[in-house]
């Protein structure tokens, strides 16, 4: 039987993020993607003009109407919300979904390069760090990380750091985020110059006293939705079994070759990556 995995996230009609990534990803790894809308847009974001319709005070419908058919899922991932009144919600929802049978991702969107979004408050981290707590694993940004283990991230900008030191300052902060529950911590978009002077970024897993560092040459261009697309391909790796640090590796191969096709291509960077043709790189 197919396995399901309910995917708590926005709708762009476009930009290629969010829900529109998590399915694509999910139904081309064999996966049914159960969506569940947090808000519905025209587009996302970063465009200069969109329609956004709020879906707060739909989303226990969801809730309540699977419960009543008797739904179960394989996984639960969670992805962009915009107040601490949604993820109050995805909480009513965990505690009538989440077993231990089922996983939750959370993907902890609340910035990017050292800045926040503009929905971000104290409160929405305080009630992010509650639902993180409740994870299985978690796909945060340096800046989300930053955010969780409350350390500053500029002082992780210093050049003269390298990449095994930057590791090493990660592990330690990480321990905060496990202490209580134990979860895999996957930061995402680590910058580095390598030995061999190449400009990398790197997605760092961080599994109890273990790491493993998965990093490919820096495109030119910073395209929206290619978190989204990762969280996605780590959410279907966990529901297929498949270890998370050769998920990693398939991931970092179809992001690359979606970016690099992006740049030859000059797709304008709000509308995301042209992954569409490379979704046969997860089908195995």
């Amino acid at each position: 039987m197919t396995k399901k995995v309910a995917v708590i996230n926005d709708l762009s009609g476009l930009g290629r993020c969010s829900l529109t990534a998590a399915i694509s990803v999910l139904s081309a790894m064999g996966i049914q993607a159960c969506p569940l809308p947090t808000a519905i847009l025209s587009s996302q974001t970063e465009y200069p003009s969109y329609y956004c319709y709020d879906f707060t005070d739909k989303m226990d419908y969801f809730r309540q109407e699977w419960k009543k058919l008797g739904t179960s899922f394989s996984g639960i991932y969670t992805g962009y919300v915009a107040s601490v009144c949604q993820i109050e919600q995805i909480m009513y929802f965990l505690d009538t979904f989440q077993t231990a049978d089922t996983f939750l991702l959370v993907d902890p969107v609340m910035g990017d390069d050292g800045v926040t979004y503009d929905m971000y408050t104290s409160g929405l981290l305080t009630a992010m760090k509650e639902l993180v707590a409740r994870a299985d694993v978690i796909t945060p940004n340096l800046t989300e990380f930053c955010l969780l283990t409350d350390i500053d991230y500029n002082s992780l900008q210093d050049p003269s750091l390298s990449i095994q030191q930057l590791i090493s300052r990660l592990k330690d902060a990480g321990q905060t985020l496990t202490k209580d529950h134990e979860k895999k911590v996957l930061i995402t978009g680590i910058h580095f110059t390598a030995d061999d002077g190449v400009h990398k970024i790197g997605n760092l897993l961080l599994d109890g006293s273990s790491h493993f560092l998965s990093a490919y040459p820096c495109c030119n261009g910073s395209y929206s939705g290619t978190g989204d697309l990762f969280a996605s391909c780590i959410t279907g790796g966990l529901a297929r079994d498949i270890s998370l640090t050769e998920m990693m590796q398939t991931a970092g191969s179809f992001l690359e070759k979606s970016l690099i096709d992006s740049v030859e291509e000059h797709v304008p960077v709000n509308e995301g990556v042209n992954f569409e043709k490379y979704l046969y790189l997860l089908h195995t």
